[in-house]
């Protein structure tokens, strides 16, 4: 089951958007403004979001931006009342995966949910295999001297760091070799640069 967080700061309206949404078979939480969503957003997992623009404390571009600081692959779908062209243009320039004029059309505003998460889906699914691609690319290291296992040791404590990590040695040293196990083990993004 899909789970959907409304950040309105209009009751009635994150109410009404629930009762649809949970009658579709979705999992919804709500929040009245941009500091409770992305509150939320922090603690747990969601599909989509559905950010207001105009709100109290933290205005919906506003905490567009920091969501894409914080999962830039979450799908989020602007809605408003009161927005203009150009602000619906700057809210999908920011990386706004659509935006829907108040109040929403209900097949439109399901389409563009169901295609939000099967996006994020995709996204999902992309780096995994890419991953396995690269883990499958990365031969073994042969040798279990003092050196090798030093330099195993080094790849284990720096892959899964945000370090930047320079690679050096003559030709035929297995720079590159070194630099894939490095991203094959890595859990965040690592610079690499080898010499």
């Amino acid at each position: 089951m899909s789970k959907i967080l409304i950040a309105d700061d209009e009751g009635s309206i994150r109410r009404t958007l629930r009762e649809i949404l949970e009658f579709e078979k979705f999992e919804v939480e709500e929040a009245a403004d941009g500091v409770e969503c992305l509150s939320k957003l922090r603690k747990s997992e969601f599909d989509v979001v559905l950010l207001d623009i105009k709100m109290p404390k933290m205005d919906g571009m506003e905490a567009l931006d920091r969501i894409q600081e914080l999962n830039p692959d979450l799908p989020v779908v602007m809605i408003s009342g009161h927005a203009t062209i150009d602000t619906a243009v700057e809210a999908v320039k920011r990386g706004a995966f659509d935006f829907i004029s108040k109040p929403p059309d209900l097949n439109r505003l399901l389409i563009t949910l169901r295609n939000a998460i099967d996006k994020a889906g995709l996204v999902t699914e992309t780096k995994i295999l890419r991953r396995q691609v690269t883990a499958a690319k990365v031969q073994d290291i042969i040798g279990d001297s003092a050196a090798m296992q030093q330099v195993r040791n080094t790849i284990e404590r720096v892959a899964p760091t945000d370090a930047r990590v320079l690679v050096t040695g003559p030709n035929g040293a297995g720079k590159e070799l070194i630099a894939r196990w490095i991203h094959a083990k890595a859990t965040a993004p690592t610079a690499l640069s080898w010499k």
